[in-house]
């Protein structure tokens, strides 16, 4: 069994809080599915565009884990606590227009539009105010995610158990040959 927690820390959680303590802005241009970790990339950054045909999903609900990589951070921060429990209790798929109505993304582009309009994105915010930029972006973490590190270590230290649960062994088997989980709650 691989240890979920060590990877999480030793991985993710340097890119993830790299993301958030860069004094430039981040852009995320997603294009296709985000889901677990890469959804968590996604929800890390500062402004999020996002195609026309992506989606967003905390899915390791489906086999048996949690949501991880900050998402229990940055989603509820974004979507408040009925639409988090939600997306981390339920699983599914949120479209990109779902996810714009909810405060996920920024920005939902038709999917052929979307380097363009990352592109031009980019390049404003680069002939822009870039000492603004790190003076908001410090007082916004500092009022959205005061304890970015502590998050990210409890998530680590839940999924390493998790991970080590005969729900994680069957909903991993149930995925690879896909078919419906049955978990014990064990």
């Amino acid at each position: 069994m691989p240890d979920v927690a060590k990877e999480l820390n030793d991985l993710y959680h340097p890119i993830i809080t790299g993301v958030r303590h860069l004094e430039k802005p981040v852009v995320a241009a997603v294009n296709g599915p985000a889901v677990g970790i890469g959804a968590s990339l996604a929800f890390a950054c500062d402004l999020v565009l996002a195609a026309e045909s992506s989606y967003f999903g905390l899915a390791f609900v489906n086999i048996g884990l949690m949501p991880d990589g900050g998402s229990t951070l940055f989603v509820p921060t974004a979507v408040g606590k009925a639409r988090a429990f939600q997306m981390a209790l339920l699983g599914e798929r949120i479209e990109a227009q779902r996810a714009l109505e909810w405060g996920l993304v920024n920005f939902v582009h038709p999917d052929d539009r979307l380097p363009d309009e990352a592109n031009a994105l980019v390049e404003r915010l680069a002939a822009g105010p870039t000492r603004s930029y790190a003076g908001s972006k410090k007082a916004l973490n500092r009022m959205l995610y005061p304890d970015l590190d502590g998050q990210l270590s409890l998530e680590a230290e839940l999924q390493h158990g998790l991970a080590r649960t005969r729900d994680f062994q069957e909903g991993a088997l149930a995925f690879l040959e896909k078919r419906e989980p049955a978990f014990q709650g064990a």
